[in-house]
């Protein structure tokens, strides 16, 4: 079971209406993720229904090089075939990859931009939460205000998760007092039900055209 998920939790992937790409090429696919819907499939028959199986369908040499956490909607990068896997991958891991997020928060933050630098771990009892390490692997995420709503005490941020460590963005807010709204592992749940998390663009040279792609994806909240 991953990302997002409770042992109580029962998941209830969301209908199956077809996908969503937002761009598409002999290499590559560019796919949006609904909230609710695991990245890859989890233990048990119950957690098989993913994006990546729901892909695969359509596209069997699509494979997927990163991951969403499941209540989390917005982009996923899938390579065609096995030299883009390891490509994309590289560039994932040498920080090549582009990406920037869009929350709301809950509470008020006080500064208009900043960051956060704090280390990640396994909070193994209590998994599969993560949790702030002295001891853990470096993380660091950076942050700007769009909006402040005092009505209901909400604050909608632009995240740039530098480094790529599990659960980075939603532990993190969480270090500053503002977790995620609707996060029910780090925070609580809300009216929406869902958790207020959407990746909304992926940047990169594509690795056979050699040119910049931009791809933006609407935030649905």
């Amino acid at each position: 079971m991953t990302a997002g998920e409770t042992p109580a939790f029962r998941y209830q992937p969301p209908p199956d209406t077809g996908l969503d790409i937002l761009y598409r090429d002999e290499y590559l696919l560019l796919v949006n993720k609904p909230a609710g819907l695991l990245s890859v499939p989890g233990r048990g028959e119950a957690h098989q229904d993913s994006l990546s199986r729901r892909v695969q369908r359509e596209y069997p040499q699509a494979r997927i090089v990163h991951r969403l956490d499941m209540e989390t909607s917005g982009i996923l990068l899938l390579a065609r075939g096995r030299a883009m896997e390891r490509h994309f991958s590289l560039l994932f891991q040498t920080r090549r990859i582009h990406k920037r997020y869009q929350a709301w928060v809950e509470g008020l933050v006080v500064v208009d931009e900043g960051q956060v630098d704090l280390p990640l771990s396994a909070d193994w009892p209590r998994r599969p939460r993560q949790k702030v390490d002295i001891g853990g692997k470096p993380a660091l995420t950076r942050y700007r205000v769009l909006v402040r709503d005092p009505e209901v005490r909400r604050t909608r941020l632009a995240l740039e998760p530098v480094t790529g460590r599990s659960h980075q963005l939603r532990v993190h807010l969480l270090s500053l007092g503002h977790p995620v709204t609707g996060d029910r592992l780090y925070g609580q749940p809300g009216p929406e039900g869902r958790m207020l998390l959407h990746a909304c663009e992926l940047g990169f040279v594509h690795p056979v055209l050699k040119r910049e792609l931009l791809i933006h994806s609407p935030v649905p909240f």
